[in-house]
């Protein structure tokens, strides 16, 4: 047993040499004997190093005033002998500050050994006091992760001195309303931003001013995240003229627990002008304007008067006519059916007629307008229609187109039904009638044949003939005979009331004034009293 020792301690003196020259170059390179050794992990940054360290394991910041940002850079160090990747960075800052990376040259590539790379952080400060921030950073060395720490002081003073401390923060930190000089709607929003690391609830937030100010607030500000921002939406239609101010308030669950938003405008109104017959174009609107801004018939009108204007859509979207009608009932005024008509559809850039007449009710000045309503801008439009007579026209002549399921006149359509009436004809009417239903009359077919026997007149009438005075002079009509009038053939039929003018299958009516006659007879009645009154006293 002892020479088994002996023998033992032999050999260790024959390689004492050796082993001591060994253990000398473990201690003075590390990692040379890391890779002498054959239990060493090959994969391992190292015997004697953690991969990725610190080169300060605490960064002085420095001082931050409130509001304003710093840029904090920390540097690390690979200690092994194997490159090192880098990885996740997590950021813990104290409340009174938030920290973000802005540079990670880390990341880059794999880091050799003994390399140094660097980090930059930003750092804002929110509330006066110390503040700090623990950074750790993962890799693919031996230790898996590193950390380090950055401190400094958040001071009121320079960018931010003349900030209040707050939770949230308003941006701007006061609305201000242009002067305001027209009758319209102003909107400014108001950014809520959570400036802290905890998230904050918005407990309630509204506008404290007068009832007559004119702000109204839109928002869905709830709950803000560390970080997150939500908008404030305030319109101001001003109701009073001069200043106007109020206040936005925000109660939060911050340690401030609230915020506020001075609010001020000023409203000076310009004095009002007299209105435009044709207002402004309206974006997505269409705007209804005429050809003649006034319907003038002039001076010395004895007879019916005719005038047509155009309305054109100049907006850019379709407009539809709602009602047009004349604005006085006894002025003698008429719209024709065909042209411009309730319910009728402009598109942009489109016109339709229309047309007005004037018969005369009585001498002297016409004094009327004529209201379009529509869905346009403005929704409606006055044409005014002036006029001088010289004389009146009688309302008790005129024409009337009969058919077979209506009677139009200038004024009005009413129902008309050839078999009922027929019970009030007489017997040389009845056969006047059949007469005209087998007639045929040769000529073009138009579609208002009333229009062309306007301003006609019959000055004379019996049931066989009459007589007619017009533009071209008077003529002689006889029942049951044909005249051209108006270049066209028409069919003669006395009526009790006129003289029915029969084209095709159309009809038209021309009344015949019974007062003329009246006058007549009784000046008549009258001449013949006074020559019996003159011979009696002769006699």
């Amino acid at each position: 047993m002892f020479a088994r020792f002996r023998s033992v301690k032999g050999i260790a003196n024959m390689f004492g040499v050796m082993t001591l020259a060994a253990c000398l170059v473990s201690f003075s390179n590390p990692a040379a004997a890391q890779s002498h050794s054959a239990f060493g992990d090959p994969n391992s940054g190292g015997s004697g190093g953690s991969g990725l360290v610190a080169v300060e394991a605490s960064v002085d910041g420095g001082p931050v005033p409130i509001g304003a940002t710093a840029q904090v850079v920390v540097r690390f160090r690979n200690d092994g002998s194997q490159p090192v990747e880098t990885g996740v960075i997590r950021l813990y800052p104290s409340s009174n500050v938030s920290a973000a990376v802005t540079l990670n040259q880390c990341q880059d590539e794999p880091l050799p050994s003994s390399a140094e790379c660097a980090i930059a952080l930003s750092v804002k400060g929110l509330q006066s006091g110390a503040w700090r921030v623990e950074m750790l950073m993962s890799h693919s060395g031996r230790a898996r992760l590193v950390s380090t720490t950055m401190s400094g002081s958040v001071e009121a003073a320079g960018e931010g001195a003349d900030q209040q401390s707050n939770d949230i923060e308003a941006i701007p930190s006061e609305v201000a309303f242009e002067t305001l000089n027209k009758s319209q709607t102003l909107i400014e929003p108001v950014v809520l931003r959570n400036i802290t690391s905890n998230p904050i609830d918005i407990e309630d937030i509204y506008i404290d001013a007068s009832r007559n100010a004119g702000f109204t607030l839109k928002t869905e500000c709830k709950t803000l995240a560390p970080g997150q921002a939500c908008i404030a939406t305030i319109a101001w239609s001003p109701k009073l003229r001069g200043p106007t101010s109020g206040v936005l308030i925000v109660k939060h669950t911050g340690s401030a627990a609230i915020i506020s938003v001075p609010i001020g405008g000023e409203y000076e109104p310009d004095s009002v002008g007299e209105a435009e017959v044709f207002p402004e174009a309206v974006p997505g609107k269409g705007l209804l304007v005429a050809s003649q801004t006034e319907v003038e018939f002039g001076s010395g009108v004895e007879s019916s008067s005719t005038i047509t204007v155009s309305l054109v859509n100049a907006g850019d979207a379709p407009l539809t006519l709602n009602d047009i009608k004349i604005a006085g009932t006894d002025s003698g005024l008429s719209l024709k059916g065909d042209g411009c008509a309730p319910a009728m559809i402009l598109e942009p850039i489109q016109a339709c007629p229309l047309t007005i007449s004037w018969s005369p009710t009585r001498v002297g000045s016409l004094l009327d307008d004529i209201h379009v309503v529509h869905d346009g801008a403005r929704g409606i439009l006055v044409l005014p229609v002036r006029g001088e007579s010289d004389a009146a026209v009688s309302q008790d002549q005129g024409t009337v187109l009969l058919s077979s399921s209506s009677v139009t006149s200038r004024n009005q359509t009413a129902s008309y039904d050839p078999q009922k009436d027929d019970g009030d004809l007489t017997a040389v009417q009845k056969r006047a009638a059949e007469k005209n239903r087998k007639r045929v009359t040769r000529g073009p077919t138009i579609s208002n044949p009333a229009t062309v026997l306007d301003g006609l007149k019959i000055t004379s009438f019996s049931p066989r003939r009459a007589i007619i005075a017009g533009p071209g002079g008077s003529r002689i009509v006889f029942d049951d005979e044909d005249i051209v009038l108006g270049g066209i053939s028409w069919g003669v039929n006395m009526q009790r009331n006129g003289i029915e003018f029969t084209h095709n299958d159309q009809k038209v009516l021309l009344l015949f004034d019974r007062s003329l006659s009246a006058t007549g007879n009784s000046s008549s009645s009258s001449s013949s009293n006074t020559v019996s009154s003159a011979t009696s006293s002769d006699g």
